[in-house]
């Protein structure tokens, strides 16, 4: 297994990654300057449009980014810097294929409750490159009819409704597919929360089982303390890792190991 990190700017260290050489890129932007990063944040449009170009340069046909963001509310009002960046990267040609949310099922962020519900979720969008090449579902959704034969209905375009495929026939499995909305709380282990918006390794996991196999290259352009590279590492993925700030870099090659 292979794992490279590099210290510096993602938009000059992304040059020396291949065109098409990426299976799948984990990785959390900054939000909105929610966050200062030990001062070294620069972030806007004119940063965020070349890396989501970047991104696809690099990624494989069939490859997928996961950009898990959120949006900073000013003045009573969600920048919407997320749908942003979503609608830009199909412009450049990534398709949208899924638009999961990470439920934290915590409110840590700071606002006005009295003017709004507490805000628990962030968005994990799926782009890929074409069609997607790789889907290895995880099935951990017990069922509650466990055991019985499938009751299953389609309702067809026209409002009919026809039995759906091994109806009375199969027998429901105990573990379902998993949906789209993934209720896993921050990380709260304080020798992991060494970086201002570090998400769990369980998070990064999930992500990497679903959109890539073994030997597999995965990229995370914002590494910060390096929570993807640790996944990759216990799931045999090879691993570039790129953070500018040499503080986080440090913490993230201690914590993978190199």
């Amino acid at each position: 297994m292979t794992i490279n990190l590099m210290l510096g700017d993602c938009l000059e260290r992304m040059k020396e990654i291949p065109d098409g050489s990426v299976d799948l890129t984990v990785t959390s932007p900054p939000y909105d300057n929610l966050r200062n990063y030990n001062n070294s944040l620069d972030w806007g449009e004119h940063v965020w449009k070349p890396v989501l170009e970047e991104l696809f340069r690099v990624t494989k046909k069939g490859g997928v980014v996961v950009w898990i963001v959120n949006d900073a509310t000013i003045k009573g009002s969600e920048t919407g810097t997320s749908f942003r960046q979503a609608l830009y990267a199909k412009e450049i040609g990534f398709n949208l294929h899924d638009t999961m949310i990470w439920d934290k099922d915590n409110f840590t962020a700071v606002g006005a409750l009295k003017l709004t519900y507490a805000p628990v979720f962030e968005y994990m969008f799926i782009f890929t490159r074409g069609k997607i090449a790789t889907f290895n579902p995880i099935k951990d959704k017990k069922n509650k009819s466990y055991g019985e034969l499938f009751r299953n209905t389609v309702r067809q375009r026209n409002g009919e409704i026809k039995d759906g495929c091994g109806k009375g026939v199969k027998k429901v499995a105990e573990f379902g597919q998993r949906h789209n909305v993934w209720k896993m709380p921050p990380e709260k282990d304080n020798n992991k929360r060494l970086h201002p918006a570090v998400f769990p390794e369980k998070l990064a996991n999930d992500h990497i089982i679903s959109w890539s196999n073994e030997g597999d290259t995965v990229l995370d352009c914002f590494m910060g303390s390096g929570t993807t590279g640790v996944a990759c590492k216990s799931l045999n993925r090879k691993f570039i890792g790129i953070e500018k700030d040499a503080g986080y870099f440090e913490i993230a090659k201690q914590r993978i190991g190199v």
